[in-house]
């Protein structure tokens, strides 16, 4: 096992084309998180991006917990290959996978850890599922909210952020990259008590 790592991967759509959408936002978390890893994101042959390393400095200085930053090179809606891949090249267990994914069923801008469950009808963990045959991977859910009026969630996913919305974005991107430290220094129960704890 490759000492104790966490895969963490970001869901989102490659491109340009795509950067500011609301489900490119597993994409952003990770360019947070990476500011706190040494080096830069260079690609993998399991198609993806990768950075792997350690996260920050622990205790007494000593080097943070070992982390795999990765995001998949391939559409949202194949995300597993790349994911399974990768869990292989590490010798990462699926309890050690962490998806950083983009959630309808919350309001924009709240935080959600969480262990298994179905996919709410995302693509990007339907794939991961599958490609894994296993739901037992945690998930940091970042709530975009529901499309306003009949506007089409397909539709509504892959537009960009409100302005009204990015004036806080960069707050919930840093907040949602703590969530993840928490969670692979010390575990998913303290991480949960207190990324949903009332504010």
């Amino acid at each position: 096992m490759a000492d104790g790592a966490h895969l963490v991967v970001g869901l989102g759509n490659p491109g340009p084309a795509y950067a500011g959408n609301r489900h490119n936002v597993g994409h952003m978390v990770l360019d947070v998180l990476a500011r706190d890893v040494p080096g830069g994101f260079v690609n993998h042959k399991a198609r993806a991006q990768v950075l792997d390393g350690r996260l920050g400095v622990g205790p007494g200085g000593a080097p943070g917990p070992r982390v795999v930053l990765a995001r998949p090179s391939t559409y949202m809606n194949l995300s597993g290959g790349p994911v399974a891949a990768l869990l292989r090249f590490y010798d990462i267990p699926v309890e050690r996978l962490v998806v950083v994914h983009d959630e309808l069923d919350l309001p924009f801008g709240t935080l959600r850890l969480k262990r298994g469950g179905g996919e709410g009808g995302h693509n990007g963990l339907k794939s991961i599922s599958a490609a894994i045959g296993s739901r037992d991977y945690m998930r940091l859910r970042v709530g975009i909210g529901r499309p306003p009026g009949r506007q089409d969630p397909a539709d509504y996913v892959l537009r960009d952020f409100a302005v009204a919305e990015r004036a806080d974005l960069a707050v919930i991107l840093e907040e949602a990259a703590d969530g993840v430290r928490d969670l692979v220094e010390n575990g998913l129960v303290l991480a949960q008590d207190r990324l949903h704890a009332p504010r």
